[in-house]
């Protein structure tokens, strides 16, 4: 570690560090409960471990290369760029999972007895597909050329130096705020998350409906599996409500950066809004083990199984009070 880096970065680094240390195992967890529980096989999961890589994606490669800019090495330009571009990439991967997951909660209570022939385990993967690669798009558009190189380099050339630019490495030196404001966060953050708003509105009131229905003696499979409907878009609208706690900070900081640039920002609030959209990496796991039993039910077996010596006794991993309807 540079003897240059201040108290104040350190405990920066320190933070980081403790949501890495939670966020990586937690959702290597998640991942790990999937792919033993055949009772977490169908979409709705399938979209909830790409959400899961994402977030072992930012512990793992965000947070490190957040800490590298925040000790600001000096490196040419496209390097810092590079640097600057995964925390997009990765974002943009959430933000398309809790969308599929939406939809397909939808899907669940609006054509019940059809869903499992519109909702294939290819068309699942193909969706997963379609959501990264369009993540990519995104993520690397700076990369394409809608950065702030050439401010950079008129400044470089003022000063007699000629080559590619080398800078102090930080997000806003190399990434326009038009395009985090215009087209990160007005196309591709904020529609998405009003629209997944509209649709978990929907599938309550859908879900509500008929569960309002009165109970007649066929209807027990019906009210069961709305019921079960209804607790876990409660949890999966909690990971969404979490997600845009957890971000809008931060883009309405680079809202008032692009529209007041007179206006000061303070450098905790910064710093909050930055802990804010890394620890949302390791709320989802913790959100899952308590809110939903088939993963709570499958963690404990993990736990049980693999790191206390002490295999469990088998279990009933689909509880009828809980989860998706199989």
């Amino acid at each position: 570690m540079p003897p240059s880096i201040s108290a104040f970065q350190a405990a920066y680094i320190g933070i980081e560090v403790l949501i890495a240390l939670v966020s990586v195992p937690g959702n290597v967890l998640v991942i790990w409960a999937v792919k033993v529980n055949q009772a977490l096989r169908d979409a709705t999961f399938c979209f909830i471990v790409s959400l899961a890589v994402a977030d072992v994606a930012v512990g793992a490669l965000v947070i490190p290369l957040a800490i590298l800019i925040n000790i600001g090495p000096r490196t040419y330009f496209h390097t810092c760029l590079m640097v600057a571009c995964p925390v997009l990439i990765l974002t943009q991967s959430s933000i398309l999972a809790l969308l599929a997951i939406a939809v397909d909660r939808y899907l669940r209570v609006k054509i019940p007895l059809r869903y499992k022939t519109v909702v294939t385990p290819r068309r699942a993967a193909v969706a997963i597909a379609g959501c990264w690669i369009l993540s990519f798009v995104v993520g690397l558009t700076p990369m394409f050329g809608w950065n702030r190189l050439g401010e950079v380099e008129r400044a470089w050339a003022a000063n007699g130096t000629k080559g590619e630019p080398v800078i102090e490495c930080e997000f806003e030196k190399v990434i326009s705020m038009e395009y985090m404001v215009y087209f990160n966060f007005f196309v591709w953050v904020l529609p998405p998350l009003l629209l997944m708003v509209l649709i978990y509105l929907e599938v309550f009131y859908l879900i509500r409906k008929q569960l309002n229905k009165k109970v007649s003696a066929s209807s027990g499979d019906p009210q069961k599996y709305y019921g079960k409907e209804l607790k876990i878009a409660k949890s999966l609208a909690l990971i969404l409500f979490l997600f845009a706690l957890s971000w809008l900070p931060l883009h309405i900081l680079n809202c008032i950066t692009l529209f007041c640039p007179s206006c000061q920002k303070p450098s905790i609030l910064i710093y909050i809004a930055i802990f804010l959209t890394h620890g949302n990496s390791a709320m989802n796991p913790i959100v899952y083990a308590f809110r939903i039993q088939k993963f709570r039910v499958t963690f404990l077996k993990i736990w049980n199984d693999h790191f206390r010596c002490q295999p469990t006794p088998p279990v009933d991993e689909d509880p009828p009070e809980e989860g998706p309807h199989d």
